[in-house]
């Protein structure tokens, strides 16, 4: 199929393309047709692209997890997404296939809108058009997401880590909860429900000893940013829904951003997460975020059961802390102790918390 707006892709040109961590679910097989002409993207939609000028993003996160470093001139296979990130860029997809921005090294395409003044101009790149079937029709992630399983009813103890912004420690705080149950010999599942496309948080939960570890690309989106609540809250329940079927004892799973962010304050308040959850473990800098993020969730009606964070690298803020939520503060040490199912009053033989008996 070659006309002005299809043109098929050559095989060797198609085993040459860097395709990044968003599109893991998607074989190099289904990339057929590149479809050009005047185009509105649509959110999840893939494209081939030109690196034009590099930027913040040198490298490429590729499927596998490997860093691949760009060159200009490089043909990429990138996810159409928004980015939320105040550390870094605030961007949105564009209304047409014109020059974009890689905003995220997991492979999502978007035009800046803002950026941290601690970045770099945004790595440009140049649609070449988006990737297609054999048909020609559009490929988007959401042809590639996993479905909800047939649920039997089945749940396993579920802990959710939030915090206060990016970077507050949440990955972490998670990394090592999920240690602290598989030392216990418990069988852990892991999830990151909300944030934009990347699979450095995912590979930690794995190094941690997660057995099934899954995100929000598996549930068909390159980034949660300006999605609608209710697709969010479906997200979550795939996701969880999919680890409990897995048979795991226990799941911990992120959610990304801080409590201000939209989706993030969107997904706390519904009565979708308040069911979801067992405990909450809340991820603070600073003993002033971790007191205002506990008493916003607690005013939520939320378990909240212990806090951490990065303010634990600091004896002295880890007991201001404590004062003002009086809640324990669990260190890395903490987390990754089989004692930790005593903080989280988890009962192993019978996936229970005790508060809920």
């Amino acid at each position: 199929m070659n006309t002005p707006d299809v043109t098929l892709l050559q095989a060797n040109r198609v085993a040459r393309l860097k395709t990044p961590y968003t599109t893991r679910r998607v074989p190099a097989s289904a990339f057929v047709t590149l479809l050009g002409g005047p185009r509105v993207p649509r959110v999840g939609d893939l494209i081939l692209a030109r690196v034009d000028k590099l930027g913040q993003h040198r490298h490429l996160e590729l499927a596998c997890g490997r860093r691949a470093r760009l060159y200009e001139g490089d043909e990429i296979v990138l996810a159409y997404g928004n980015r939320y990130a105040p550390d870094q860029f605030e961007a949105e997809v564009p209304p047409d296939l014109g020059l974009c921005h890689m905003v995220a090294g997991g492979g999502v395409a978007a035009r800046v809108i803002t950026r941290h003044d601690k970045m770099r101009g945004a790595t440009v790149v140049q649609p070449l058009g988006l990737l297609g079937d054999r048909s020609g029709r559009p490929l988007n992630l959401a042809d590639f997401a996993l479905d909800a399983p047939r649920g039997d009813g089945r749940r396993a103890f579920t802990v959710a880590v939030v915090g206060t912004s990016m970077n507050a420690g949440k990955t972490e705080t998670a990394s090592n909860l999920i240690r602290g149950f598989a030392n216990a010999g418990l069988r852990v599942g892991a999830a990151k429900v909300t944030g934009t496309g990347a699979g450095c948080d995912i590979w930690m939960m794995v190094d941690a000893g997660a057995q099934t570890v899954l995100d929000f690309t598996d549930a068909g989106l390159p980034s949660t940013y300006l999605v609608e609540p209710e697709k969010v809250e479906q997200v979550m329940a795939t996701l969880l829904d999919r680890l409990y079927a897995s048979g795991v004892d226990v799941v911990v799973f992120e959610v990304a951003d801080g409590l201000y962010q939209r989706e993030t304050a969107e997904l706390l308040k519904s009565s979708a997460f308040a069911r979801a959850v067992d405990a909450v473990v809340f991820a603070a800098g600073d003993a002033m975020g971790s007191a205002g993020g506990v008493n916003a969730l607690r005013s939520m009606g939320l378990p909240v059961v212990a806090a951490s964070g990065l303010l634990t690298a600091s004896p002295l803020a880890m007991r201001e802390a404590e004062q003002a939520t009086g809640l324990d503060v669990l260190d890395l040490d903490a987390l990754r102790s089989p004692t930790i199912l005593d903080y989280l009053g988890f009962r192993a033989e019978e996936g229970l918390a005790v508060g809920a008996l």
